[in-house]
């Protein structure tokens, strides 16, 4: 993180004219680093929603549509079908610096995103090889790049970048459900149940057909979380000796689904949820730092105090 956050900083200095920040269009607010406003200076920002193809149409639109209301930024989505995006890209990017693309007035362009967000395999696509190595495992790029991407115009990548704290947890369960967190950060049934319990409100029957339940979309919608889980494990055969559902494989099923489109096509917030998370997030970070203060100034803890990530429990 440090590594990347140093090379966006080092490239502003030296001209970058638009930052694309690539975020995952089945979680755009959770997949936004809200680091990047400050580390880019100000620049025109391009949002590129990846993985629209993966995500609902209907909140793909929503999504467009608050972005491009923000200042200086435009939005657009792509896919896997895409086969060449490039064009889309510049000509995006072009009318938010209309001055540059040219041979003598280049059109500077910074890439950016978390992990496993499809940034590598754009590339790849937009240079027509494999310029560099994609997985489905966070922290694949490791170095800062160049590529060209049309005649007066190119492209710097840099390695994905999460932030070193989330304060809205939903956004937190919702990148480890993307695959976007190590999977050694999180525990799996804990993010399956999360996942469930945002996938029961409005897709309850993407998870009927998926997983064939005997139940409706109304009755999945009401079920404990807990107890779909056990049903969607009871119904993939993820079953232990004397019957008993092994709950942590049901939760593989679950996300492994969700990150493959196997569910269905699904957003897993729209803008006006997200703010409100974000918004209570923010007001609990500044209660818990002016109670952190409170306790520093009475001599009740040192300067240095961590603190434990969210957890359903």
């Amino acid at each position: 993180m440090h590594a990347t956050r140093k090379a966006i900083t080092e490239r502003m200095k030296v001209g970058i004219d638009v930052v694309i920040e690539l975020l995952d269009a089945r979680l755009p607010g959770s997949s936004a680093n809200p680091l990047l406003a400050d580390l880019t200076q100000g620049r025109p920002s391009l949002k590129v929603l990846n993985k629209q193809d993966l995500a609902d149409p209907a909140r793909t639109e929503l999504w467009l549509t608050h972005l491009r209301a923000q200042a200086s930024t435009g939005a657009i989505g792509l896919d896997a079908s895409e086969r060449a995006p490039a064009a889309r890209l510049v000509a995006a990017c072009q009318a938010l610096a209309p001055h540059r693309g040219t041979l003598d007035r280049p059109l500077r362009v910074l890439i950016c995103g978390i992990p496993n967000v499809g940034k590598s395999t754009l590339i790849n696509t937009l240079v027509g090889k494999k310029a560099t190595k994609t997985g489905d495992e966070a922290g694949v790029t490791k170095n800062e790049q160049r590529i060209n991407l049309a005649p007066g115009a190119y492209l710097f990548d840099t390695p994905g970048m999460l932030w070193p704290k989330i304060i809205v947890p939903k956004a937190g369960f919702h990148l480890a459900a993307s695959g976007a967190v190590g999977r050694n950060a999180y525990d799996e049934q804990e993010v399956a149940l999360e996942l469930l319990e945002t996938l029961q409100v409005a897709y309850a029957d993407a998870l009927v057909a998926r997983y064939g339940l005997p139940s409706t979309a109304a009755e999945v919608a009401v079920q404990p979380a807990e107890a779909l889980l056990e049903a969607i494990g009871q119904r993939r055969g993820a079953v232990r000796a004397g019957a008993r559902v092994d709950l942590q494989k049901a939760a593989e099923v679950v996300i492994n689904d969700f990150r493959a489109g196997h569910t269905g096509r699904l957003t897993l917030e729209t803008p006006e949820e997200f703010a409100h998370w974000l918004a209570a997030g923010r007001a609990e970070e500044a209660r818990r730092l002016a109670e952190k203060q409170a306790l520093r100034e009475a001599g009740l803890i040192g300067k240095r105090s961590g603190t434990r990530p969210p957890s359903r429990r």
